[in-house]
């Protein structure tokens, strides 16, 4: 057994006890010098929230506090704890254990070089068996942040490295670059013999009742790994189903993972024997997951090539084609050492509550832990996974792709025995300007290869958009005056899997971050400003916050509660238009994402549904509304109205479900100011599964009334939870009098 190894897997840490060690951590400009001073350090964490709760720093979160952690990213970090080894008997070895250092490191013992690695989503081992005693020090020396370039101080930096390029400041996320131990770390004792991993793969027969399955298990001792290694499947009520001592075996009458909404996601438990003893338990789950042609795609275009203008991005799971409604998922948390299970959980099962079915984890971000996988499998959320790139032109060095090479088959090997996994995707937006990057480029086509090789079954697109995938628009109204209910009803997409409607946090939440003083009335220099309410975006005028927007419906907001209010308003009108436009566009539309789901900071204005931590806007609710699988609908041409204009809305109702509609009356009318204007029924028939039905045309000349917005409500007899509401924004405008016989105006 050699001393050190990287490992593909986190399966060895969760398999025996891990014991932690009392760390500290310092830092150096010169790494030949040790840092003059040490702090206590929590691991896993971050080296800066060390530093800052040991000096007292104030909340990075608050203000523009964050800028303190500056010099962090230039400097060498150095953690440093004495082992505390538990004794080992007879035939047992002890090993020190990293499930991931944020970035590149080195780990010394009593001063000796030991392991030396770039990558932080490779957990590594050291065996200290006869090499280590007790009080020995162990250290581990993180170099500083990766530049490509000392300027511009962007994600370019992050170009030549496989370090996650959103912490070099994005339009949500401030310039804050995380570094430590960022995952399970400690001193396990094991067996000699011991389990090592498991790698549970299965193919479903044609019609999806039975499952050929292969479970390869590694232990540290390959030669005797057949004669002492088995494993046992159980059902989901916990009933044996399968007991092997070899790799090969059959499961009749499987029950299958199905996502949210489409029936329930069964889990198995596959535990893993070592000479009769149970050394590991985790859940597995049979699915089939394709992505295949839309209906009509093979007419497009009229000549060949065919299947690149509409390339296969519909899913198609367990045979059934579906509609993915869901988000864009990014980090939840500025340092990932802190994120675990804890994180997770309430986003997750927000997520499920909106009743999505897929998450699509952003590229720019980290590789998430497993328990954001666990999770999803539990919930029946798919998972979108996107390797660490994004936004930029990612070159292929033979450095670079080493790692790559290294990063990539840690998370393939790990991710893809999750029933929760989808389909991998290259990056983010790297067919696009910016980036650069096309089929040729050396790191795409080397993840094409890797997913190919060891995950063979699970599709993978090199890059979002492609072609016919649409990214954008990211604001309620464009330069050129178009609203979401122009731009994306004119549109045709085989998916949207990035489109945005910013919206300012609550007034109660924004007093938390954003001094008194600088409340109200919002300014650029400011923490709205830090705080990505103005200067985050190359729009005009530059900020989430987007207050010409909001006064161009309104007109100036005389207060706090007044600007939040109509903000999100506006916010949650754009995101319930483009999710139902979305879906009336099947069967060549078969993804509505938004950006996005979550955020890892607060954020005074940003496109998300769910303020950091977990706290739900307005926005949450009324995507919750628009993605219920079975709904009334209305298509209306514009958000802001005037008086004599005539208001016109096209009836639907709107069928996600694997389930027919039963035929029912819709009944849908125009409210202002508390009194019903307008009114129009409609006896809809039934509809098939997951298909849609247009009814009649509701329309009337709008009235002059005080007020400034007016309400369409749809009801439909006897099934309220089919029921919808939308709001419109309305300015009255003056009615010019006729002239009486003989009189003329002035300016004709």
């Amino acid at each position: 057994m050699p001393i050190t190894s990287r490992l593909a897997s986190e399966h060895v840490a969760a398999s025996y006890p891990l014991a932690p060690l009392a760390w500290e951590v310092g830092f150096t400009r010169d790494p030949s010098i040790p840092p003059a001073e040490f702090v206590p350090a929590s691991v896993p964490g971050a080296v800066q929230l060390d530093w800052a709760r040991a000096k007292g720093l104030p909340d990075y979160t608050v203000g523009s506090n964050f800028r303190q952690f500056r010099f962090a990213e230039d400097v060498y970090w150095v953690y440093r704890a004495r082992l505390e080894l538990p004794q080992a008997g007879k035939g047992e070895r002890v090993y020190f254990y990293c499930g991931g250092v944020d970035y590149r490191f080195q780990v010394y013992l009593q001063g000796e070089l030991c392991h030396d690695q770039e990558g932080m989503f490779t957990p590594f081992e050291i065996d200290l068996t006869g090499r280590a005693r007790p009080g020995d020090e162990i250290s581990v020396v993180i170099f500083p942040a990766p530049k490509a370039t000392p300027s511009p101080e962007d994600r370019t930096q992050a170009r030549l490295s496989n370090k996650p390029p959103v912490s070099y400041g994005w339009d949500w996320h401030p310039r804050l670059i995380p570094c430590g131990i960022w995952q399970d770390t400690g001193v396990q004792r094991r067996p000699a013999r011991h389990f090592r991993a498991v790698d549970f793969r299965y193919r479903l027969s044609d019609d999806l009742t039975s499952a050929d399955l292969d479970v390869r298990i590694e232990t540290s001792d390959p030669g005797a790994d057949a004669a002492s290694a088995a494993y046992r499947l159980r059902d989901p009520e916990g009933k044996e189903v399968v007991s092997s001592e070899r790799p090969e075996a059959r499961l009749e009458g499987v029950r299958l993972w199905w996502p949210n909404g489409e029936g329930k996601p069964e889990l198995y438990t596959l535990e893993v024997l070592l000479d009769g003893a149970v050394v590991h338990a985790r859940k597995v789950g049979f699915r089939r997951v394709r992505l295949v042609m839309h209906e009509g795609a093979w007419d497009e275009p009229a000549r060949f090539p065919k299947s690149r203008s509409r390339p296969p991005v519909t899913l198609e799971v367990n045979g059934r084609t579906i509609f993915a409604r869901g988000s864009n998922w990014v980090c939840p948390e500025i340092f990932p050492g802190i994120i675990d299970e804890g994180v997770y959980r309430p986003l997750l099962e927000l997520a499920k509550g909106a009743h999505f079915n897929l998450l699509r984890t952003w590229g720019g971000a980290i590789i998430n832990k497993e328990a954001f996988y666990e999770i999803c499998d539990e919930l029946g959320l798919m998972v979108w996974t996107e390797f660490h790139l994004a936004c930029n032109l990612y070159e292929g060095e033979p450095s670079y792709l080493r790692v790559l090479e290294q990063e990539a088959e840690s998370t393939i090997r790990r991710v893809r025995q999750h029933p929760s996994l989808a389909f991998w995707c290259g990056g983010n937006e790297l067919f696009n300007v910016w980036s650069g990057m096309t089929d040729q480029s050396l790191p795409l086509r080397l993840l094409n290869k890797l997913t190919y090789e060891l995950d063979r079954d699970t599709p993978f697109i090199p890059t979002a958009p492609l072609d016919g995938m649409g990214h954008g628009d990211y604001r309620f109204r464009d330069e050129h005056g178009r609203e979401p209910h122009q731009i994306f009803a004119s549109a045709s997409n085989t998916a949207y899997s990035e489109f945005g409607c910013p919206g300012p946090s609550d007034v109660e939440y924004l007093k938390t971050f954003i001094p008194e003083a600088e409340l109200f009335p919002p300014r650029k220099g400011t923490a709205w400003e830090a705080h990505h309410g103005f200067g985050a975006w190359n729009m005009d005028p530059g900020s989430w916050l987007c207050q010409a927007t909001i006064e161009h419906y309104f007109g100036p907001q005389r207060t706090l509660e007044e600007l939040v209010e109509r903000g999100q308003l506006l916010q949650c009108e754009g995101y319930k238009f483009i999710f139902e436009e979305a879906r009336r566009q099947k069967p060549v539309c078969a993804m509505a994402l938004n950006w996005c789901f979550n955020e890892p900071w607060p954020s005074a204005a940003n496109n998300n549904l769910i303020s950091w931590p977990h706290r739900p806007k307005p926005a949450y609710h009324a995507v919750k509304a628009a993605c219920r699988p079975v709904l009334a609908s209305a298509r209306a041409p514009k958000f802001g109205w005037k008086n004599g204009e005539e208001f016109r809305a096209d009836l639907f109702v709107l069928n996600d479900a694997p389930e027919p509609v039963a035929s029912g009356t819709l009944e849908a009318r125009v409210v202002i100011a508390g009194r019903t204007v307008a009114r129009v029924s409609w006896q809809f028939p039934e509809l098939g599964p997951r298909r849609n039905e247009k009814g009649p045309t509701l329309s009337l000349l709008l009235p002059r009334f005080e007020g400034d917005t007016f309400r369409l409500e749809l009801a439909v007899a006897d099934r309220p939870a089919l029921d919808s509401s939308y709001t419109f924004a309305y300015t009255s405008v003056a009615e010019r009098r006729k002239p009486a016989p003989g009189e003329r105006f002035l300016n004709g």
